[in-house]
Order: structure tokens, then sequence, then C-alpha cells
């Protein structure tokens, strides 16, 4: 494969699916080295070989697949990151949600709105993203803020 094919990038932490082409590519000892181009550029070194071989390979909270092997798991893929998410929103429950409201910088008490929390998390995400110069355990816990915040005030079009 060439250094123009798209390779499927998938965040199951996040639900996040996206296509990225390999930035570079260089030898090693052994094999092929490679690292993803722009935005993906942080996730890499990996082997290049390994990718191509088995279709698939980890990269921190991230899988780098082909478009083939994406046809093939994305099914299992995204129920068990879905349950992994609803998991993680049930160990909130119960709380007061003040550290949700504190994550996306929303006022302690009262209501809230659909919009106002959306705005927050936008707001949250351009700091808090990997991307961005933040970390996937940020952008994750601002996720889980938004999604408890909007399960209790009623968005369900998440």
């Amino acid at each position: 494969m060439t250094d123009t094919a798209q390779w499927v990038v998938w965040n199951g932490s996040l639900g996040v699916v996206d296509l990225a082409t390999i930035g570079w590519i260089e030898p090693s000892d052994d094999g092929r080295r490679a690292c993803l181009a722009p935005p993906y550029d942080v996730v890499g070194p990996f082997s290049l070989d390994a990718l191509e071989t088995d279709g698939r390979i980890a990269f921190g909270a991230c899988l780098v697949m082909s478009r083939q092997r994406w046809q093939q798991d994305q099914v299992g893929l995204r129920i068990a990151a879905q349950k992994a998410r609803r998991a993680l929103l049930r160990r909130t429950e119960g709380s007061d949600h003040s550290e949700f409201r504190e994550a996306l910088a929303l006022p302690p008490d009262g209501a809230l709105t659909p919009s106002e929390i959306k705005a927050a998390f936008r707001q949250k995400a351009k700091t808090a993203h990997p991307d961005a110069g933040g970390s996937d355990a940020l952008y994750q816990s601002i996720t889980v803020a938004r999604d408890a915040l909007l399960a209790l005030f009623g968005d369900t079009t998440r």
C-alpha cells in the first residue's frame, strides 16, 4: 500500500471514526515505522508492516485499520464502545453532578438548557482534545460531563 491510502481511525472511548493517511514512513531494524498525517500526527510511530499485515493496530485509545477491516469489525467495535460509555455514565448516576458542571465551567446550580451544555462542551473541547494539546482522559471527562448533564436535563439527541 502507499502512503496515500486512507486508513480508518477509531477512538471507541469517544465514539469517533475518521479517515487519515500516512504522514511519514521510515525504515527501521524491525521493518517500516510510520506516523499518521495531520491532524492525527500524534498517532505514531507504529509498525506499518504490522498494520498492512493485520489490517489493524492499536495506538493509545485509537485503532488504526484498513477500510476492509473496519467493515468487518465496526459493528462489534461500536457495540463494545457504546457499552463502555454507558457503564461509565451509569457510574455517575446518583452524584450531585457538581463535578460535571465544574468540568464544563457551568454554574454550580440551577437549570441548564441543552444548548448551554453543548456550547460549554464545545468551548472546553477546543483545549481538551488531544489534537489541541489536551489528553484523551481530559477529553473523555468532558464528554462524560456533557452526556451526564444532557441526560439530566432531558436532551437525548447528542
